[in-house]
């Protein structure tokens, strides 16, 4: 997520430094640390939810299933909504650098959390660091690796694909290796696995601080000094109703991702609110906005589908998948790391074929109805292996499944975050931004409160039912979309 207009703006170009990869050496440090995140981020997730619900024998909490799979699902809702917390602080209080490197401690510090304190405990502490950490983390390194480039360099989009494969590389080794410590050691070497890769991505990203430049520490809309009283007082305030909801019952482990999922439609709604009624956005930039909207709600169709791989997925890959490799029971968490490979093979080609398509490519509109229909078909090809019994999916399903949600996911993902930037009215960037990223939140909440009602034993009704409102929702879209595009006002 950028936080400075896509940053770097003010850096003039400095060609000369190409010592990573054609790249500036800078960019080897915020690869590195992402990279690390990513590893411990993914790879805590992937044993995460099975911990919750294993029973004691197995190492796990004895949690009952469907309200581990909507702590799992509130947790990753808490993440992308707790980026919109990390880029108001980066652009108003501290600059994106040091808040990704905060940030980094804060992620360490959860991972650590959950490997040493003991039960509900290390899950509560733990969950809340890693949430806040990863939120102001997302928000700030994509901004601090655009600080590396000016405008016209041509080595950006370059610099930014060898960033997002450091992205994948981290989350396609993260859930192996720590689905392996979980499956020969137990949980807590999995979670403490976590914290070692944080903490060399930590290592390696200290060291190489004073290589970034003095624009990714800049504060580009510093918030007076007499209001800091003021804003302090108003995240006391929120922290203590926080604790006093948790305290009296009224936020529970049994309700917590619908108590996100209010939480984010009520920040959504005031985004939008204060974007439409703002003074400083033109008659176009507001056309622009109301064309933003149906691609919201689309967008939080496809991620509460697809967000489904951390709480569904999981309990499929345990209870349904035949993990069975020549003798040898493959960790549940493996199946995490499928994803991540097809994104790496599958990035460029989709690049290429808009490269390729030029002006003839499919409008925004087009490209996520497609995204919510292919989605909708990866949920409806779970059906047919409905009837197979106990652990009796074979693997290379799953494996075409992923393909499937990988192909949905580069319709809509990336797409997402680039129309975002060019709908965005000019007084209101990150916040337009910061909107796509609450679609994600929001599907991701969705996404733990529908895997309650997952039942292994009669899934048929509940994969069709899903598939087929994504589909229409994708086709409803596709309907729309030229009065969408009238409402876009010349973006496509």
């Amino acid at each position: 997520m950028s936080t400075t207009s896509d940053a770097g703006t003010a850096r003039p170009d400095d060609r000369a430094d190409a010592r990573f990869f054609g790249q500036p050496w800078a960019l080897a440090h915020v690869f590195g640390v992402e990279m690390w995140e990513r590893f411990s981020f993914y790879g805590m997730q992937g044993i995460l939810l099975i911990y919750l619900y294993y029973s004691a024998t197995q190492g796990g909490l004895g949690m009952d299933q469907t309200v581990a799979a909507g702590i799992v699902g509130a947790y990753g809702g808490a993440v992308y909504l707790s980026t919109i917390l990390g880029a108001w602080v980066a652009d108003r209080i501290a600059g994106a650098e040091r808040i990704l490197f905060v940030s980094a401690i804060v992620i360490m510090g959860g991972h650590i959390a959950l490997a040493l304190l003991p039960g509900f405990v290390g899950v509560g502490v733990g969950l809340v660091l890693v949430a806040v950490g990863s939120g102001g983390l997302k928000a700030t390194a994509t901004s601090v690796v655009g600080t590396l480039y000016g405008r016209d360099d041509p080595r950006r989009d370059a610099g930014f694909s060898l960033f997002y494969l450091g992205i994948n590389l981290g989350a396609f080794a993260g859930p192996l290796l720590t689905g392996l410590l979980q499956s020969t050691l137990g949980f807590h070497w999995g979670f403490g696995l976590a914290a070692v890769g944080m903490a060399l991505g930590l290592l390696q990203y200290s060291f190489g601080r004073k290589d970034l430049p003095a624009e990714a520490r800049r504060v580009p809309n510093p918030l007076p000094r007499e209001r800091y009283p003021v804003m302090i007082g108003i995240a006391i305030a929120a922290v203590i109703l926080i604790v006093v909801l948790v305290l009296v019952g009224v936020i529970r482990a049994d309700n917590l991702a619908l108590v996100v999922i209010i939480a984010v439609i009520g920040a959504t709604i005031a985004y939008f609110a204060v974007i439409l009624s703002s003074r400083r956005v033109s008659t176009d930039e507001r056309s622009r906005v109301w064309g933003f909207l149906p691609l919201f709600l689309t967008s939080v169709a496809f991620w509460s589908l697809y967000q489904q791989q951390f709480t569904v997925l999981t309990i499929y890959s345990d209870k349904r998948l035949n993990r069975d490799l020549f003798g040898w029971e493959m960790p549940v968490s493996w199946v995490q790391s499928i994803n991540p490979v097809f994104i790496i093979v599958l990035s460029g080609v989709f690049a290429a074929i808009w490269t390729k398509l030029g002006t003839r490519q499919p409008s925004t509109p087009v490209k996520f109805g497609l995204a919510a229909i292919v989605m909708g078909a990866a949920f409806l090809l779970f059906v047919p292996f409905a009837g197979t019994g106990a652990n009796g999916t074979p693997v290379l399903a799953i494996v075409g499944i992923l393909f499937v949600f990988t192909v949905a996911e580069l319709l809509l993902s990336p797409v997402g975050l680039s129309v975002a930037t060019k709908l965005a009215p000019e007084a209101f960037h990150t916040q337009m931004i910061a909107l796509f990223f609450l679609s994600v939140s929001l599907g991701t909440a969705i996404a733990g409160q529908l895997a309650e009602l997952y039942n292994p034993a009669d899934e048929v009704p509940y994969f069709a039912t899903l598939g087929l409102i994504a589909a229409a929702v994708g086709v409803l879209l596709l309907v729309v979309a030229r009065p969408v595009l009238k409402l876009m006002k010349g973006v496509r």
